[in-house]
């Protein structure tokens, strides 16, 4: 499934004769389209070149928005009956208006969900643009979304989270061993697949894992950051591992930031929805998000040190504007708490996977010769 997303989609909706409705990252609640009786896809980068989508988007936007348009002028969201969205940065402004442009009779709806999260006023608007969302989703799909499907749609996502919460426990206190490939593989796969049928077989696959117990790795143990949006390539998190790392946890979206904070269920539906989308932030801070009582580094450096990571790899989208605004306030909380790190810039296309395997190994080497400096110190 998470390897052909469209395949899924397009058999899903055979078999249920609904609805597939297209979302955008990353603070989307995918809870009230599975009210709605659609499926909730969140739509992936793709792994083809980019080809006509030139013609809409200029070439310093992102390769996820460039994608995006190239997917949309090249007829790969036919299986879509609408796309909704809540964020926005530049880039994907840009791509939904070109999105708009190539599929003229295709719903393309934005309710965006204030970014600044400690304004008085903030909670009342977002309130309001999830009531729009429920009334859009209603008239498109022709079900009515009321507080009792809605409260078990939350259920069921939340539950979905849960177990897969629980499997980066087991990943990061060495009770399982799954590379970073796999687990991209379980989010990726959680962010297209019905929720219910999701969450049976990770059910399974958390009972399995709690069998094993694997030896503790002698690797390099690494924290993988940001990487907002859309997954890193898999050739890419590979590359990482073969030079002697394990990953043991991470804050990527297609990550630990998806799954990363659950709806309140003792609230009416509506505001719970509301309070998950302001608790995300406290949960796993991102850059596109304003809270003077939050920050990403705070929050990085205590996920490392939970995790007793060695270092920390950035994986930074190449146009990614939020984080690499971000970028020098992170470099000097690692350095200030003396976490190593490395910066990767990644590319939809032309990644120089070698390039970056001998800057991994470097960083590794340093990272090694850093406990053999300790340990002799002693």
């Amino acid at each position: 499934m998470a390897d052909d997303p469209d395949a899924y989609v397009r058999d899903w909706k055979a078999r249920t004769g609904r609805k597939a409705i297209g979302v955008l990252p990353m603070n989307f609640p995918s809870e009230l389209v599975h009210a709605a009786g659609a499926l909730p896809v969140l739509i992936q980068e793709s792994s083809e070149p980019i080809t006509l989508g030139r013609n809409l988007i200029l070439e310093f936007y992102c390769g996820y928005t460039r994608s995006l348009v190239d997917q949309a002028v090249t007829g790969r969201f036919s299986h879509l009956d609408g796309i909704f969205l809540v964020d926005h940065c530049v880039a994907l402004l840009g791509a939904v208006d070109a999105i708009r442009f190539a599929l003229p009779d295709m719903p393309v709806v934005l309710e965006q969900f204030v970014a600044s999260m400690d304004e008085a006023w903030s909670p009342a608007q977002v309130v309001e643009r999830v009531a729009l969302l429920r009334d859009r989703l209603t008239g498109l799909c022709g079900t009515d979304i009321d507080d009792e499907g809605l409260q078990n749609s939350i259920s069921l996502y939340n539950r979905a989270r849960a177990l897969l919460r629980r499997i980066y426990e087991l990943r990061r206190t060495g009770r399982a061993y799954l590379t970073s490939a796999e687990m991209q593989i379980l989010v990726k796969s959680a962010m297209i697949m019905d929720v219910a049928d999701h969450a049976g077989k990770l059910a399974e696959l958390v009972d399995r894992l709690e069998e094993e117990r694997p030896p503790i790795a002698s690797a390099v143990r690494l924290h993988l950051s940001a990487h907002f949006c859309h997954a890193a390539s898999p050739e890419l998190l590979q590359a990482i591992e073969d030079c002697g790392a394990s990953v043991v946890d991470d804050d990527l979206f297609t990550g630990y930031r998806f799954i990363s904070t659950d709806v309140d269920e003792a609230l009416e539906p509506l505001h719970g929805l509301v309070a998950w989308y302001f608790a995300r932030n406290v949960a796993a801070p991102c850059s596109t998000r304003a809270q003077k009582s939050v920050d990403w580094e705070a929050f990085l450096i205590a996920k490392v040190r939970d995790a007793a990571a060695d270092g920390v790899v950035m994986l930074m989208p190449k146009f990614c504007e939020p984080h690499m605004l971000y970028y020098p306030e992170l470099r000097q909380a690692l350095q200030a708490h003396d976490i190593p790190h490395l910066l990767v810039e990644t590319e939809h296309e032309g990644l120089a996977l070698e390039a970056v395997r001998v800057r991994v190994e470097a960083f590794l080497e340093t990272i090694k010769r850093r406990v053999t400096v300790a340990r002799e110190f002693v």
